[in-house]
């Protein structure tokens, strides 16, 4: 009798489905499992892969499964669609996950660390508080606009408001007040919790040594270096610097055909946030070089010369995402172009 080589594992919350193949790739077994019962059924299988896509839960799964001694393997769900027949249900994108993960060129994701992950929460936690500051602030701005108290945008002016409010009490209505200081108090406890994690992600990035390396590199704070540790798989998985950037959706879009090569605005595809904080400290990067004339002939000051600001910015973020490739694959420190010249 055949054994079973590949297992295709449908991830779900109470009920999962599984779809058995051997190495011919004809079916084994379908079997619709409870939660209590994966790991149980799971345990009695001989060594295979167990396949998933990497969606929800999928490297808590994974880590328990591959503790079981079987490979795991976790695939995109954009490379599992192909392979669904006719009608969707569990059965048949479990079937797909198995024959997806049998593609010899099929390409995976790798499996997370329970610490990669609470870093990560960390990380999604700042973001989403900072989005609902944001929210609180433009509400405030608006609503204080329609009885003419005005204040530019940003944090930094918050106080503006609050100083404008306090100034306007004869002249505003008392609801507005009461209501405009709510909305105060909201932004000040977010700004709170906010400020306790980024303490969080300073700590983490200075004790760690990878990140506490990835410090040095301009444009690169302890939000970035953080990102990169919690979200970027092994640097050891790409051949190359370019291929990071290219899984970062750093490079241009190919709409290529006959041997013409056309190329054209960056693709922005892989892990979004890594992606958005190097632009955004490039940008920064970017606006100093513009304030302070970089040296004559470098290669920031030949692309301001010709190329417009966010343009250089992102053509910069491709570079840094090269350099920290090179020193998370090969151990190094960051060495500034221009000192090495010198």
């Amino acid at each position: 009798m055949d054994e079973v080589s590949i297992i295709g594992l449908d991830l779900a919350k109470r009920v999962f489905q599984a779809h058995g193949m051997c190495s011919k790739g004809s079916m084994l077994f379908r079997k619709k499992l409870t939660r209590s019962q994966l790991l149980e059924f799971l345990a009695k299988q001989p060594g295979c892969i167990v396949a998933m896509e990497a969606c929800a839960s999928a490297h808590f799964w994974g880590r328990a499964i591959r503790d079981l001694g079987h490979d795991v393997r976790l695939i995109p769900p954009i490379y599992v669609k192909p392979f669904v027949k006719r009608q969707k249900n569990d059965a048949a994108d479990a079937e797909a996950i198995a024959e997806a993960a049998a593609r010899p060129n099929m390409r995976f994701v790798a499996l997370k660390s329970s610490s990669q992950q609470a870093g990560a929460m960390v990380f999604r936690t700042r973001d989403l508080l900072v989005r609902q500051r944001t929210q609180l602030i433009n509400a405030l701005r608006g609503h204080l606009a329609e009885h003419g108290v005005v204040a530019p945008q940003g944090v930094a002016n918050v106080r503006v408001l609050e100083t404008a409010i306090e100034g306007a009490e004869q002249t505003l209505d008392l609801l507005v007040i009461e209501m405009a200081r709510l909305y105060l108090q909201q932004i000040a406890t977010l700004t709170e919790n906010i400020t306790t994690l980024e303490k969080v992600l300073r700590q983490e990035a200075a004790n760690a040594d990878n990140t506490a390396r990835l410090l040095t590199v301009p444009g690169i704070g302890h939000v970035t270096a953080m990102a990169i540790e919690a979200f970027a798989p092994p640097m050891e998985i790409f051949r190359r610097g370019r291929d990071f950037a290219a899984w970062l959706g750093l490079v241009p879009l190919q709409h290529s055909t006959g041997g013409k090569q056309v190329l054209g605005k960056t693709s922005k595809m892989g892990q979004r946030d890594i992606r958005r904080l190097l632009i955004t400290g490039a940008m920064t990067v970017v606006r100093w070089a513009s304030r302070k004339s970089p040296p004559e002939g470098s290669w920031l000051f030949r692309m301001l010369a010709r190329k417009p600001r966010m343009l250089v910015a992102i053509a910069l973020a491709n570079k840094m995402a090269r350099v920290v490739w090179a020193m998370l694959t090969k151990g190094e420190v960051f060495r500034n172009p221009a000192t090495v010249a010198a």
